[in-house]
């Protein structure tokens, strides 16, 4: 009878409208949680090397939905403890489901199951219900939660009763990967100070009724490196001899037998764990079960690459990562495109006007991306072959001050090992730094035909991505992103914002995936060392200070804080009746990919870094400098390129044919006219 009003009842909400999606979409896979089924869950908890909390909820139960945010807010926060304790929901309104819900004794929505580590294949779970005050607890509060109830505090109490769940394990049944959650004597840690090891020691010490160093020692369980201990503040021979005072702190010994107390900024869960996962040779392990040595991890890139590694402030954004994008993108990914036509070239169109009239600092890329966005506006054509594009970025045409460096030299974004970070991060900061530079200048696209739109940038963003970026899947993801949020994004700070937090949950999706660099994880960002005022937390949760975030974001990718140090420098144009031979044919040589290109590029290199807001060359440098190919001739003081000495012969030959004609015309009519004279005579 149950199964029949189950199924009648699933039947009529379905019918709702616009009931559809939010059924379908209450968990999905994107979730930093697993979704079960009749057919993985008992595969799933049976026998498992890790504690399993399930919920088990229905799509058309109201309160099931309004409690899904808070679900997914404490996955996200326990994400790391996943070899530990992994939480799961499953949705007894899909009709597959029906019989394993009933199996389960599942008989109100939502029932949240605990089921332990090396669980039987006859275990069914454990609901709790008033067998100990943590558990009433729990219960009350899954069940009193509203819409506007404190999710935060919710969150906390679950966190804090799955880690209570853990220590009631018994030493076998105990889940493999988890390390031991009760605290260190002095007796076992005071010997370990001067020893040597081969990863770093944390020992967290806190009050008896404190869950920072448990939660700690669980965010650290998919990292290497470093062991995180606990210890209690009641522990006088301990505090004593490490001289610690003030609750909780952190004590840190090194693999090399060196021991110290470690700053902390705040004292709290998420600070204690961002400062462990940055030590050196401290990296998350991979999902995927491939190795990775944790002693390599810190080093430098793969000493097989023969690209060289470039040393970097990771306060600043460098102008070498923004050029690159554009090389890549106009060279290589527009490069499969045959031809531009249609909606493509319109995308194509909007994006290069946004580049010229938000890419900071000026310069050769800004003349460049100018020069290509007032050729693409004034062509009557509907369709453009790509070679067209390729031949004016090039400067076949030889424009004075137009230039594009022909290299990738990623800086900021560079990775450990080839294939790692590159273009996608790169992309990233060039949208960043529009957002900012659209916010600074909020008139630079009027009459482009884009000052209509509430986010132009995140929509031309949105565009190319669609249209262009080659990563089908990545594309895809962003088009899900952008679909569910972007039309609320009404103003700049708020476009800002969006994109932070888009690339946040990015990150937070690729953690821990083959394509995460060891050497630069991906995790929140800001982190606390870039911005401590940025993090905060509430009731026990970190929560972002999105007023400070934007302070930050308008700062780090401001036009001040761009640094040109490692960018292709334009080559300089050679003065006019200069007696070296050697130096006029440079430009030449240049063109042909010599070695005179290679030395200034590494002379530029060795410049020292100018100050803030020097991002191009100034008036007659910037006048004199040319593009790839030369071709920038002074006359009598005034600037005339290549372009220009073309037209002008061009014209001159014009002139004499037109000359010319007018001669043999008159000359011929002369003659008729004499012979008429002659016969009227």
């Amino acid at each position: 009878m149950l199964r029949s009003w189950l199924k009648a009842a699933a039947v009529l909400w379905w019918l709702v409208p616009g009931f559809v999606g939010a059924a379908a979409r209450l968990y999905t896979e994107e979730d930093p949680l697993v979704i079960l089924s009749s057919g993985s869950l008992k595969p799933a908890v049976t026998n498992s090397s890790s504690a399993w909390l399930v919920q088990f909820f229905s799509s058309w139960c109201g309160h099931c939905i309004q409690y899904s945010s808070t679900w997914k807010a404490l996955a996200r926060d326990v994400k790391d403890w996943q070899q530990a304790l992994s939480v799961a929901v499953l949705d007894c309104a899909q009709e597959e489901n029906f019989d394993v819900c009933k199996e389960f004794s599942i008989k109100f929505y939502p029932t949240f199951k605990y089921f332990r580590a090396h669980s039987p294949e006859t275990d069914r779970g454990t609901i709790y219900r008033g067998e100990t005050p943590s558990v009433s607890l729990f219960l009350s509060h899954m069940f009193s939660l509203s819409a506007d109830s404190g999710a935060d505090r919710e969150i906390q109490s679950v966190r804090q009763l799955m880690v209570n769940i853990l220590q009631n394990h018994t030493k076998l049944d105990w889940p493999d990967h988890c390390p031991p959650l009760d605290p260190y004597s002095s007796v076992e840690l005071l010997p370990l100070l001067g020893q040597r090891s081969d990863h770093y020691t944390a020992i967290i010490v806190e009050e008896p009724e404190s869950y920072v160093g448990r939660e700690v020692i669980l965010d650290l369980l998919q990292y290497s490196g470093v062991e995180v201990k606990r210890a209690l503040s009641s522990d006088r021979p301990l505090l004593d001899a490490l001289k610690i005072t003030t609750f909780p702190s952190v004590y840190l010994l090194h693999p090399n037998t060196t021991h110290t107390h470690l700053h902390v900024q705040k004292q709290l869960r998420f600070f204690f764990s961002s400062l462990l996962r940055t030590l050196p040779g401290v990296q998350r392990r991979l999902k995927s079960g491939s190795s990775s040595s944790g002693g390599q991890a810190g080093a430098l890139p793969d000493k097989q690459s023969t690209e060289p590694w470039r040393d970097f402030d990771r306060l600043k954004v460098y102008t070498a990562d923004l050029e690159s994008a554009l090389h890549y993108l106009l060279r290589v990914e527009l490069a499969t495109h045959s031809t531009l036509e249609g909606e493509e070239l319109k995308v194509f169109k909007d994006f290069v006007t946004l580049v010229a009239k938000l890419y900071p600092g000026g310069g050769s890329v800004v003349k460049l991306m100018e020069t290509l966005c007032d050729w693409l506006l004034s062509l009557p054509l509907q369709r453009i072959p790509y070679q067209a594009v390729l031949d004016l970025v090039d400067n076949k045409m030889r424009i004075s001050g137009v230039f594009l460096g022909a290299e990738l030299r990623w800086v900021g974004c560079q990775g450990s090992r080839a294939g790692l970070r590159g273009y996608p991060c790169s992309l990233w900061t060039l949208f960043h730094v529009l957002t900012v530079q659209h916010d600074a200048t909020p008139t630079a696209l009027e009459n482009t035909g884009l000052e209509g739109e509430a986010a132009p940038v995140l929509q031309v963003m949105r565009r190319y991505i669609r249209t262009f970026f080659g990563c089908e899947e990545c594309g895809r993801h962003f088009e899900e992103a952008a679909a569910g949020s972007l039309e609320r994004v009404q103003s700049r700070e708020q476009q800002i914002l969006w994109l932070w937090e888009q690339h946040n949950n990015v990150n937070y999706r690729l953690a821990g995936s083959l394509s995460d660099d060891p050497l630069f994880p991906k995790a929140p960002w800001p982190s606390p060392s870039l911005c401590s005022s940025c993090h905060e937390e509430k009731n026990g949760v970190h929560v972002w200070n999105q007023d400070n975030v934007l302070l930050f974001l308008r700062q780090h990718y401001g036009a001040s804080n761009l640094s040109p140090k490692y960018s292709l420098t334009p080559p300089r144009l050679p003065a006019l009746f200069n007696p070296d031979p050697a130096r006029t044919s440079r430009p030449q040589e240049e063109h042909r990919g010599g070695g005179e290109r290679k030395d200034v590029e590494r002379k530029a290199e060795e410049q020292p870094e100018p100050g803030p807001g020097h991002h191009a060359l100034r008036g007659e440098e910037q006048e004199e400098a040319v593009g790839p190919g030369g071709g920038g001739v002074w006359i009598l003081g005034l600037g005339f390129n290549s372009v220009d000495m073309s037209l002008c012969v061009v014209l001159y030959i014009c002139s004499c044919l037109f000359l010319m004609l007018l001669f043999f015309f008159f000359k011929v009519r002369s003659r008729r006219w004499k012979r008429h004279s002659r016969l009227h005579v």
